[in-house]
């Protein structure tokens, strides 16, 4: 089959090279335009484009997929398939009519759960135990279209967005291979999806990286693990940002009388930092000041003392960014 691969971060890219190592003719790879990156803002190109160009496939890389003469390019490849995993963009109906057997698209989910940009955070944000891959025909609709093949992963408390990230890029890939020997072979069933099942996940605001102390110990857990290695979660401290990146749930125990959520209730080299949270205590094992590096707690403290009783906040303004 002739392939048109369309992707841009790096979880596209072992879906790409797992196509091209199991012989499939890629005849093409769409990504996003270069963009600025870093401090610096030097423009940089997507790991997808990096990727293909290092096995020498042509890359187009349009602002908009409904531009005439990208479409008129498009048709030229005469693509039998187009493969979808972590694009950008939404497909026009155009561009969704064009293949011989439609388009495919990789989900970091098991539709119709987590439908939308970021499934993968929302996932162990919200203490799911199990998540895994869907591959699917591609409708007009978000995520909407008919189920091909599912296979599961499931999410440990080791886990954070970036670990289960690599292993679901890897378990992308090996499903979606399957995907086009079970489409080549004829053998494929499409199952629709049940929509009133359907749950989804929105790209993450600035909102969701506040720690919000009034929850759990267990919710904060998943949240920062649910955030790292990106954005972040983050409370305030004196006016500036601190990063949040790793943290245990030390106790479950109800809100003691007297005591805040965000409330220090140890801060000492040797103790640890424990914070209240409603119920139960959160040990801060690694965090990050606004303007400073990653140090663990005990590190932290040494440079940067920090007393019991003390309010983390969980209000940012504009000027408090890191």
């Amino acid at each position: 089959m002739r392939v048109v691969f369309m992707g841009t971060p790096q979880f596209a890219v072992p879906v790409l090279e797992a196509i091209v190592d199991a012989g499939y003719r890629v005849v093409g790879v769409v990504t996003r335009p270069d963009r600025p990156k870093g401090r610096g803002g030097k423009i940089q190109p997507s790991p997808v484009k990096e990727a293909a160009v290092g096995r020498g496939l042509a890359v187009w890389q349009p602002q908009r997929l409904s531009e005439p003469e990208f479409l008129t390019a498009l048709e030229d490849l005469l693509p039998d398939v187009i493969v979808v995993a972590a694009f950008g963009q939404i497909l026009p109906p155009a561009v969704l009519k064009m293949p011989k057997y439609g388009c495919i698209n990789v989900h970091a989910s098991l539709l119709p759960k987590y439908r939308g940009a970021a499934p993968i955070h929302r996932a162990i944000i919200n203490g799911e135990r199990e998540t895994g891959i869907t591959t699917m025909f591609m409708d007009e609709g978000l995520d909407t279209g008919d189920i091909l093949l599912q296979e599961a992963l499931p999410i440990t408390d080791e886990d954070t967005a970036g670990t289960l990230h690599d292993r679901l890029a890897q378990l992308g890939a090996q499903v979606l291979v399957k995907t086009l020997a079970e489409l080549s072979a004829g053998r494929l069933v499409r199952r629709p999806q049940d929509h009133a099942r359907a749950t989804y996940a929105p790209p993450l605001t600035r909102a969701d990286e506040l720690i919000a102390w009034d929850a759990s110990a267990r919710s904060v857990f998943n949240r920062v693990r649910g955030l790292n290695p990106w954005p972040g979660a983050a409370t305030l401290w004196q006016g500036r940002v601190l990063k949040i990146w790793r943290v245990e749930v030390a106790r479950e125990e109800p809100l003691l009388a007297g005591t805040l959520p965000g409330q220090v209730r140890a801060a000492h080299p040797g103790e640890g930092l424990l914070v209240q949270a409603n119920p139960g205590l959160v040990r801060v094992v690694e965090l990050q000041l606004q303007g400073g590096r990653r140090l663990n707690a005990e590190d932290f403290l040494r440079g940067h003392p920090i007393a019991a009783g003390t309010i983390f906040e969980s209000y940012f303004s504009r000027e408090n960014t890191m």
